[in-house]
Formats: C-alpha cells, sequence, structure tokens
C-alpha cells in the first residue's frame, strides 16, 4: 500500500527570490528551530552544465526517523539519511526537488517531489509550489496488519513538516526581499 499526497502553494513572490530562499532555507538558525527534525545537510556535488544552463546539485540531508516511536523502535533507528537531488533551470524558471531515503528502505521508502515555477496568473510577481509525496511501508510479516496506520502517521507527520516548510520558506522570502531593499528585520 501506498499512501500519497499533493499539494500546492502559492508564494506572492518572485521565482527568484523563492528559489533563494530554497537554498538558504536550511541554513538560517532561526528556521532550525522550527525545522527541528531536519539534524544535518550537506552539499554532495554541484554542477553547472555550461550548455543548458542548467544547475544540478545533491545534498545529503539527515533527519530524525519519520513516524511514532513504535516505527522507530521496529527499526531500531533514529534517524535517517535522505538524498536530494535538485535541477535549477534558470532559462525556463524551473526548480525541481526529489528526495529520497537512502536509509531504512527495508522499511519505508519516501519520495518527495518539489517544483516550484512562476504562477501563470502573475509570473513577474508569484510562485507556484507543487509538492508530490508518497510513502510506502514494506510489508512487515510480523506487523502486516499495521502498515497501513504507520503510513497514515508518517503521511501526517509529513504534512505537518510541509507546513512548517512553507512557514519557513515564506519568512526567508520576507527576508531577502527586505534584504534586497536595504532594509533590516
Amino acid at each position: 500500500m501506498v499512501k500519497a499526497y499533493k499539494q500546492e502553494h502559492i508564494y506572492k513572490h518572485p521565482w527568484e527570490r523563492v528559489t533563494s530562499a530554497s537554498w538558504r532555507k536550511f541554513a538560517d538558525p532561526e528556521n532550525k528551530r522550527i525545522l527541528s527534525h531536519i539534524l544535518e545537510v550537506d552539499t554532495l556535488n554541484r554542477k553547472l552544465d555550461t550548455e543548458s544552463g542548467k544547475l544540478y546539485t545533491t545534498r545529503g540531508i539527515t533527519i530524525h526517523t519519520p513516524g511514532s516511536w513504535v516505527l522507530r523502535r521496529i527499526v531500531g533507528q533514529d534517524i535517517c539519511h535522505c538524498v536530494e537531488s535538485t535541477v535549477v533551470d534558470a532559462q525556463s524558471r524551473c526548480m525541481r526537488l526529489t528526495t529520497r531515503n537512502v536509509s531504512l528502505q527495508n522499511f519505508v521508502e519516501v519520495e518527495e517531489k518539489i517544483q516550484y515555477e512562476p504562477h501563470p496568473d502573475n509570473p513577474t510577481g508569484w510562485t507556484i509550489c507543487r509538492q508530490e509525496t508518497s510513502i510506502r511501508i514494506k510489508p512487515l510479516s510480523t506487523l502486516a496488519s499495521m502498515a497501513e496506520k504507520v503510513e497514515q502517521r508518517c503521511a501526517e507527520k509529513f504534512m505537518q513538516n510541509s507546513a512548517k516548510g512553507r512557514e519557513v520558506m515564506e519568512r526567508m522570502c520576507k527576508y531577502l526581499e527586505a534584504e534586497s531593499s536595504g532594509m533590516s528585520l
């Protein structure tokens, strides 16, 4: 069974500001308090394709294991390692991020896709964010009947963390807006 959901959010900020905020959201000390499930973020690879103008980045992200304490007890780990692959196409003004867990794959597979593009109704002033997340708990022979409940709890936690992420992005956009106009917050 797979638990999946989609969300859209409109940032009332230009694409350039929103994508800058996306890069900076994990580094800001205030955001670390809000995004307390994120333990560490490391850039593993960054490449600019000079022919296409696309920026390819891979980051390693360490998080608290999602789900309830029951799931953490079953898997025997409190942390989960993920890989985020990002492609930024400045020419077409599109940023795509795909994040997958690389640890705990015997128990759970999570994939999150986020895409930032100029909003069609206001392409110079707003940005639309589309997020898709899928969570699949692998059948645990002794706990097969619980898999659906665990997936639901994980999905609820991911949705809570998504709301926190949007809050952080909005705060970073306002910070960058103030920074570009020479004001301080």
